[in-house]
């Protein structure tokens, strides 16, 4: 392998780059813009359910009740409204996501130590977001309901219940329960295929359609160096996006990784080499710029999105669906910066994800020198 060679190549691809702006744009902006808009935008946290309120009861034991429900937070009361119809409007108006309807003589009936039910109407369109609001009014109500117990067995001059079973829940990894601490390293494997994936996928088609493979067949330039000569400008391109990345990561959002930088660089190294694999063998194979473009949203970028456990559990998917996951390299990519972000893990526990993503290089840099030599190089 001549050292030459390569450079000669990746010198006639930087320039090109540089004086492509929709290259550079792919390149350094939608990087940027990813990181923000998933780290703002893109939360799975429910916070601030708009919830409207009527209450019909009227008492100070009602007005404390809606009191502490706004006080959390996870309700926010947006209004309290004359009666169900004007409640029930607002959640087909979209306005609210919970309506409580508390009704005449509830007090009442807590007092004379009754059955005191309230009317919860949950908006389910967005089946996660109902399912969450659910649990967090049950979760409130489960601890009004105790509240009242306690005050029931005070009046009748008993002692307090202890329950049998006491859960003592600690939550590891996340302590805070923050989308964020495990969108923001996800956004990293999405970056590198863009910029690994979607860009190389684009420059042996160029050669193609502007007619200049003829010419490097003729040059003394083997299907190695070639490869390499291509990839090596998007490889140092991609890797400044992820080292930006990880720096924006702890400035912006606090999302600071607890394991070793250089296990993350490593492995950032293998996947993008998984990524330009992939963009080159699209590339070599469709020979037509619009073509491999869109192949490489296709096979790259929706994929690592939609299949990597990145938004989506991969244990709900369909079996069929579960299967794709294992041979999508972002997968592997991800669970890696999970195990080095929030984990704390090291090499010796993450070596089964870092041995798949060098078998895929291997496998996809074999084919592509295959393909090459079959094309005259």
């Amino acid at each position: 392998m001549n050292a030459k060679n390569i450079k000669a190549i990746a010198r006639k691809e930087y320039f090109h780059l540089i004086r492509d702006f929709r290259s550079l744009y792919l390149a350094f902006f939608i990087p940027l813009l990813l990181i923000l808009l998933f780290g703002y935008a893109l939360s799975l946290d429910v916070q601030d359910i708009k919830t409207v309120v009527v209450d019909q009861d009227k008492t100070q034991e009602s007005r404390d009740f809606i009191r502490k429900l706004n006080a959390s937070v996870y309700f926010k009361i947006i209004g309290h409204l004359a009666d169900s119809s004007a409640a029930i409007e607002s959640l087909d108006r979209n306005e609210a996501i919970l309506a409580v309807m508390i009704p005449p003589g509830w007090t009442a009936d807590l007092k004379a130590d009754r059955k005191s039910p309230l009317q919860l109407i949950i908006d389910g369109s967005d089946p996660n977001f109902a399912g969450s609001t659910r649990a967090y009014i049950t979760a409130y109500i489960s601890q009004a309901n105790q509240n009242q117990l306690v005050e029931f067995l005070n009046r009748q001059g008993l002692e307090k219940i202890e329950p049998p079973v006491e859960g003592r829940i600690r939550v590891w990894f996340n302590e805070d329960l923050e989308s964020r601490n495990f969108i923001v390293p996800g956004i990293i494997a999405l970056i590198i295929m863009i910029v690994g994936a979607l860009l190389t996928s684009l420059v042996i088609a160029r050669e193609y359609e502007n007619g200049t493979m003829e010419t490097i067949r003729s040059l003394p330039v083997r299907a190695v160096e070639f490869l390499a000569g291509k990839a090596l400008p998007y490889f140092f391109i991609a890797m400044v996006d992820v080292l930006v990345a990880i720096l924006m990561g702890q400035l912006l959002f606090g999302v600071v990784m607890k394991s070793s930088f250089w296990l993350m660089i490593i492995a950032s190294c293998v996947y993008l080499g998984v990524a330009l694999g992939i963009g080159l063998l699209i590339s070599t194979i469709t020979k037509s710029q619009l073509v491999a473009n869109q192949m490489a949203i296709l096979v790259t970028y929706l994929p690592s999105l939609l299949l990597s456990n990145f938004v989506f559990p991969k244990e709900n998917m369909p079996a069929i669906l579960k299967m794709v996951t294992y041979i999508i390299p972002a997968t592997y990519y991800i669970d890696i910066l999970n195990g080095l972000y929030l984990r704390n893990l090291s090499f010796s526990y993450l070596w089964p994800s870092y041995l798949v993503l060098f078998l895929m290089f291997l496998f996809l840099f074999t084919v592509n020198m295959v393909i090459l030599k079959r094309e005259g190089l």
